[in-house]
């Protein structure tokens, strides 16, 4: 059948095709991340291992992980809130707010991080204010979790406001007028629909915020073993000539990534499969009645 053969092209399109999708992910993918194995492991284990175990490696990891947990809690909320408020109500500059959420993808990592400088840096704005009563931004971890906030705010509501928009308001609506309060509806009728798509925007979320370079760079500082999160501690390592412990921490990074992938894999396949069950179970009660 036509359906089965993708779009009814002859075999010598669809093979060239696969050929060619193969052989962009072989370059662009799977070779630097064979790359990046390898040279972290150049020289042994144990001077990869001995890179990692350092104290300027070990708190740029804690660094790491910590601005990720800040970040992904907050922006899951932030994404919570602004996919439901732009589905289901509409108010003056709502197109203006959706502008908004999608702003870091157009702005330069880097500029975004310089506009924090320019507001909280000691020569900024609200940088002589901030300093008379000793709350420090720029260079230290508030500074940072502003800047991977930002970049990375737009992930968690762009998985949810599609998926909300298709789904519709009825049964939220259907809720609400059998009595259910607003916060019932959103947890019992609200969050079940949509828990897959949140789940795999957080783990977009987390992968970006370990990963930032651009922003955290300019607002960190480059202060060792105190400002320093895994992508900048990359760069201090390669510019000080250690590529193998550069790859090492690069390898770790990877490592984190690909997790992050194959979770969010697993997460959609299984969503998938929910919906294949619900069905089935839709189709089985229509034939049984």
């Amino acid at each position: 059948m036509p359906g089965e053969r993708g779009i009814g092209e002859p075999g010598w399109a669809r093979a060239a095709l696969v050929l060619a999708s193969v052989a962009v992910f072989a370059v662009m993918l799977a070779m630097p991340l064979a790359v990046v194995f390898a040279e972290a492991l150049s020289k042994s284990w144990r001077y990869a291992l001995d890179a990692l175990s350092n104290p300027d490696a070990l708190a740029a990891i804690r660094l790491t992980v910590l601005v990720a947990l800040i970040v992904v809690p907050l922006n899951t909320a932030f994404g919570l809130a602004a996919a439901w408020c732009t589905v289901h109500f509409r108010f003056p500059g709502r197109a203006l707010l959706v502008a908004l959420i999608e702003l870091p993808f157009a702005v330069s990592p880097v500029i975004s991080g310089m506009v924090f400088v320019l507001l909280f840096g000691r020569q900024g704005w609200l940088g002589p204010l901030l300093a008379a009563h000793g709350i420090e931004i720029v260079f230290a971890l508030p500074g940072i979790v502003l800047a991977t906030i930002f970049v990375t705010l737009p992930f968690v509501a762009r998985q949810l406001m599609p998926l909300m928009q298709a789904q519709g308001t009825d049964e939220e609506e259907a809720a609400l007028t059998l009595g259910a309060g607003c916060w019932q509806v959103f947890r019992r009728v609200t969050l079940p629909k949509v828990r897959w798509a949140l789940l795999t925007g957080m783990l977009l979320c987390n992968a970006r915020a370990m990963g930032e370079f651009g922003a955290v760079s300019v607002v960190s500082g480059h202060i060792r073993g105190v400002t320093d999160t895994m992508p900048l501690h990359i760069q201090i390592l390669y510019d000080d000539y250690d590529i193998a412990g550069a790859f090492a921490m690069s390898a770790l990074l990877a490592c984190l990534a690909l997790a992050t992938l194959a979770l969010r894999e697993a997460l959609t396949w299984r969503a998938r499969r929910a919906e294949e069950r619900g069905a089935q179970a839709v189709l089985a009660t229509a034939v049984a009645a």
